[in-house]
Formats: structure tokens, sequence, C-alpha cells
């Protein structure tokens, strides 16, 4: 059962990282992301910033939610957006993961083909 358990928390985070990817995909998210890096701002402030309508930065701002990148807080008629980096911990994480089996496979067929140099 604790192996399922495992399988189960390597699929969630799998998943929330899938999110995390998509989300950057976008050069207008990852605006929206450095731009949050900064302080706070509503959905009208960052369309100001962006060449982009506001429905459209609502759209942004809506996968970036999804994928936990940001969150919305109500401040009397206002919605602010923050940042919210944990996600990003979890897809460098994973990024670190797979560099280091890379640097293993790598090191390893160095050592099969007789060193940097080769043969």
């Amino acid at each position: 059962m604790e192996h399922r358990a495992g399988d189960h928390r390597a699929r969630v985070v799998g998943a929330r990282v899938d999110l995390v990817f998509a989300a950057l995909a976008d050069p207008s998210r990852r605006f929206v992301l450095e731009r949050l890096a900064r302080g706070s701002a509503s959905q009208s402030e960052l369309a100001g910033e962006l060449p982009v309508t506001r429905q459209a930065v609502a759209k942004h701002l809506a996968t970036l939610r999804e994928a936990g990148l940001v969150h919305a807080e109500r401040r009397g008629r206002e919605t602010r957006y923050e940042l919210d980096s944990a996600p990003l911990g979890d897809a460098a994480a994973w990024l670190d993961r797979v560099g280091s089996e890379w640097d293993e496979r790598l090191a390893a067929l160095a050592r099969h083909v007789g060193g940097p140099g080769g043969r």
C-alpha cells in the first residue's frame, strides 16, 4: 500500500509540474509572473503593461491560477493578483532530477567509449 501512495504522490506532483510547464510556455504568462514577482497587481494594471486585451489577461491569469502560480486576493472592490512561487520549486526539482539522470547516463557513456576524448 505504501508503494501505491508513493506512486499517487508522484502522479500528483507530475501533474502539477505539467501545469507549471504549460503555464510557462507562453511569453505573456512569463511576463505576468515576472511582474508579480515585483509586487501584486490588478488585472487592469497587468493589461496596461501587456500588448493583449483584458480578456486575454484574464485567461492568462486563469491558467496561472490553475497551475498554482498566482492567487487572487480581494481588496475592497479590487482583486489583486500575487505570485506563489512554490510550484516553481516543484518544477525546478523535477529539472534537477532529470538533469542528474542525464548526467549519470552521459558519464556512463563516456566511460564506455573510453573517457572524455573517446578512443
